[in-house]
């Protein structure tokens, strides 16, 4: 990791507390420990695995705790929910705005890869149907590398 990447991340971290003050959220320990997940997690955690994650320094933190806590987050727009079918949503802290992610179908890692031509994606989109575009979800589903391997 570079001093950049713990820069950006210290500095999201300062940004959600800072959000969650100005609307007079309390900071308790464990909705601070979610927030350090959250902000520095590039592997899309699930409500589960923050859980598992805020457990091990909080063994009394419940599963409601985590779910209250990413709600608020989501409600505050700092953070961007990932839905799925089955119901096993994964949330993105890191990057709480509108970005395309590649899934990988065998072992469910979620990248997001920087596609310079989505701006111009969303340009023709908008022209073409007369949309006002105000949000968008642009998911890739295949094999990553790793799985593909194992194959």
């Amino acid at each position: 990791m570079t001093q950049g990447d713990e820069f950006e991340q210290q500095t999201r971290l300062e940004r959600m507390l800072a959000k969650l003050k100005s609307h007079d959220f309390r900071i308790t320990p464990q909705r601070l420990a979610v927030l350090r997940i959250l902000s520095v997690s590039e592997d899309h955690p699930s409500a589960e695995q923050i859980y598992e994650r805020v457990k091990t320094e909080f063994p009394t933190t419940s599963l409601a705790t985590i779910y209250k806590t990413i709600a608020l987050l989501k409600e505050l727009n700092e953070i961007l929910e990932l839905g799925f079918p089955d119901g096993r949503n994964r949330y993105d802290g890191t990057k709480p705005f509108p970005h395309p992610h590649m899934i990988c179908t065998k072992c469910r890692k979620i990248m997001d890869p920087y596609l310079i031509s989505l701006d111009d994606l969303m340009q023709e989109m908008s022209e073409k149907t007369g949309f006002r575009i105000s949000y968008h979800r642009l998911d890739f589903f295949g094999v990553c590398r790793e799985c593909q391997k194992a194959e």
